[in-house]
């Protein structure tokens, strides 16, 4: 056996591994206590608390990823439980906290667009699962992923959380347009749409000192307008999607 808990020598016993091979799986674990908690603290009604904890969630989602292959840590103990994580912290989390917030008086479309959302993420993650298990161990990453990823259904799930947060629309008085909007996101999380993969992004190196001030701004006005940041990263990220499905449109009429 060869996973981040041990590797078994020919007599049977587990060989002792560096603690640096378990980091990746001790970050999965911070995350899902991340998506735990933030649970909490949406039921108890502290909805700002549960979504910056969701958001922490996906930082340390990126950064488990990160270290197993920097540190030489993937293993198949790993994948799973990243991707049981990931189904908590971006499948549950975000539509607990648009449920509790926007539609817990919309009656039964509210809550069957919650359960889409939560079903959407889990089929998502188990097509990656399959895909990752058949793909080439040194295959360079694509440029695109296949649908929405769920990290990024996630923060596009929990758009009318910060439009709530930010005083742009009132929690209950847009039910209807939040349970659609939860349903057309989760038809991206399935759908076939080739979005931006982040981790075949490559930076020009005449833009680097562009992107460092611009990252450098964006953590000033996290401070100061974090809501309408969040708002503004979705809208980007909806831009690219809205750029693809025309790139997808233009290639099957073609």
């Amino acid at each position: 056996m060869d996973d981040n808990t041990g590797e078994d020598t020919s007599n049977g016993q587990q060989r002792p591994v560096s603690v640096l091979m378990l980091v990746p799986n001790m970050v999965t674990l911070v995350g899902l206590s991340f998506g735990l908690t933030a649970i909490r603290f949406a039921i108890e009604g502290s909805f700002a608390t549960a979504v910056f904890l969701i958001l922490m969630a996906v930082i340390a989602d990126g950064l488990d990823g990160l270290l197993a292959r920097r540190l030489g840590a993937s293993s198949l103990l790993g994948a799973q439980l990243d991707s049981l994580s990931d189904f908590l912290c971006f499948g549950v989390a975000p539509v607990i906290v648009v449920y509790l917030l926007h539609l817990s008086e919309a009656g039964g479309f509210g809550w069957v667009a919650a359960l889409l959302f939560a079903v959407a993420t889990s089929l998502r993650l188990a097509r990656f699962n399959v895909m990752s298990g058949q793909a080439d161990p040194g295959e360079v990453p694509t440029r695109h992923l296949v649908g929405v990823p769920a990290p990024g259904g996630a923060l596009l799930a929990l758009l009318p959380a910060f439009l709530a947060l930010a005083n742009v629309i009132e929690p209950h008085d847009a039910h209807v347009i939040v349970s659609i909007w939860l349903c057309c996101v989760s038809v991206l999380m399935i759908s076939t749409l080739k979005t931006i993969s982040p981790k075949a992004l490559r930076v020009p190196p005449r833009l680097i000192v562009v992107i460092f001030l611009s990252t450098i701004i964006l953590i000033g006005l996290s401070f100061f307008r974090p809501w309408f940041l969040l708002i503004a990263l979705d809208a980007v990220y909806l831009m690219t999607i809205l750029y693809a499905l025309v790139q997808a449109k233009g290639r099957l009429f073609a």
